[in-house]
C-alpha cells in the first residue's frame, strides 16, 4: 500500500461505517454528544425522554441532530434527547424492541426487517437521494452500468444497502453479479483498493469516497441508482409501540430535526459549528468536513420530488423498492408498502 493510500484507509473506512452501519465491533456512544444530552436531562420529563440511535461512527452527516441538540431546539420542545451511536443491524432491532425510541435506517434495512416481523416503521426521510454509489477511476472507461461487465468490483460484503444497490445497477444493464468479479473488503478499504488499481470499481457513498479520493488527487466517476430504482435513503425509524406511546414527543423531535435541516441548508456553517462542538475530533480537518457536509445536504432532496419539504416520504418509491427487493428474493415474507411507512409525525 502506498503512503497516500495508507492515509486514506482510516478515514474512508470510518465514514463508510457510518452510513453502512455494518461492523463487528460493539456499539459506542459519542462522549461529547452524550454529555450534552445529560446536561439537558434535568429539564426533561420521563415522557419527553428520547434515546436516538445514529450510525456507528460520529460524523458531520448527522449535523442536523447535533445542531438541534447543541442549539437547544430539542430542549425548547420539552425533550430530553440522548444521541447514541449504534451498529445498524443492532439499531433496527433495538428500535423495534423500544429500547431506542427512534433511529436512522434506510429502505434496504426496513423492508427485510418488517418482512421478518420486526415492528418498525419509517417516519421521515433524511436522505431523499439514496447515497450508495459505485465509483471508478475517471478516464478508465466506466461511465455507465453496462461498462461494469467483466470488471472487478470492490465491496465490503454481499449484504446490506451497497449490495442491493449494486444489483440494481447491474440489472439496469441486463447484468447480474455473475457478470462481474466481486472482491470483498470486510474492513471497508475498497476505495483505497480502487486507488491502488486492485479493483476496477468500488461501492461507496456519494458524500464520502469521491470527496476523500479527490482530496488525494484521485478523480472518480460515480454511478448512481436513484434514477433506476428509487431505493429509500436513510430516515427516521421508530417502533410501532413507541409510535403510539410517545407520539407527541416523537412529533416534537421530528419537527425540531427538520427545522435543523432547514437552518443548516441555509447556512452550513451552523451545522459545522454544532458538529465540532459535540464531536471535537472532527474539527481536525475543517475543510474536508465542510465538503462532506455540502455533499450530504445535496442528498437531502432528490430530482424526483424537488418541491417536497424535508422529511416527506416518497410512497411511490417505497413501492418500487419493495417490488425490486422482492424480485431479488430479499423479502422472505409478504409485506405491504403501506406497512413500511407512517407520515403521521411529519409537520
Amino acid at each position: 500500500m502506498n503512503p497516500l493510500a495508507h492515509r486514506l484507509v482510516p478515514a474512508l473506512a470510518a465514514l463508510a461505517l457510518v452510513v453502512a452501519g455494518c461492523a463487528n465491533s460493539s456499539a459506542s456512544t459519542t462522549p461529547s454528544a452524550s454529555s450534552a444530552a445529560s446536561a439537558a436531562a434535568s429539564s426533561g420529563t420521563a415522557g419527553s425522554a428520547l434515546t436516538v440511535g445514529l450510525g456507528y461512527i460520529p460524523s458531520v452527516q448527522f449535523a442536523q441532530f447535533y445542531y438541534a441538540q447543541q442549539r437547544g431546539l430539542y430542549k425548547a420542545a420539552g425533550l430530553d434527547v440522548t444521541l447514541q451511536n449504534e451498529i445498524d443491524s443492532d439499531l433496527i432491532v433495538k428500535v423495534g424492541q423500544g429500547s431506542i425510541a427512534i433511529g436512522i435506517g434506510d429502505g434496504t434495512s426496513i423492508i427485510p426487517a418488517v418482512s421478518q416481523g420486526i415492528p418498525v416503521v419509517y417516519t421521515a426521510t433524511m436522505y431523499g437521494t439514496f447515497p450508495d454509489i459505485v465509483i471508478a477511476k475517471a478516464g478508465a472507461g466506466i461511465t455507465k452500468p453496462a461498462d461494469l461487465k467483466g470488471k472487478k468490483i470492490g465491496i465490503p460484503g454481499k449484504y446490506g444497502s451497497s449490495w442491493i444497490m449494486l444489483q440494481a445497477l447491474l440489472k439496469s444493464a441486463s447484468l447480474t453479479t455473475d457478470d462481474v468479479q466481486i472482491v470483498t473488503f470486510p474492513k471497508f478499504t475498497q476505495a483505497a483498493a480502487l486507488q491502488q488499481g486492485q479493483v476496477d470499481a468500488a461501492t461507496g457513498f456519494t458524500n464520502n469516497e469521491p470527496i476523500q479520493l479527490k482530496n488525494a488527487g484521485f478523480e472518480t466517476v460515480s454511478l448512481t441508482v436513484d434514477s433506476i430504482v428509487p431505493l429509500p435513503g436513510p430516515g427516521l425509524v421508530t417502533g410501532t409501540a413507541t409510535l403510539k406511546s410517545k407520539t407527541d414527543a416523537l412529533k416534537a423531535f421530528t419537527k425540531a430535526t427538520l427545522q435543523a435541516m432547514t437552518d443548516i441548508a441555509a447556512d452550513p456553517q451552523k451545522g459545522l459549528d454544532a458538529t465540532f462542538a459535540l464531536v471535537p475530533e472532527l474539527a481536525t480537518d475543517k475543510p474536508l468536513q465542510a465538503q462532506i457536509l455540502a455533499a450530504t445536504i445535496a442528498t437531502w432532496k432528490n430530482a424526483r420530488t424537488p418541491a417536497a419539504p424535508y422529511g416527506a416520504i416518497d410512497t411511490a418509491g417505497w413501492q418500487q423498492s419493495l417490488d425490486f427487493m422482492t424480485g431479488l428474493g430479499l423479502v422472505p415474507n409478504v409485506v405491504q408498502a403501506s406497512g413500511l411507512t407512517d407520515a403521521s409525525l411529519l409537520p
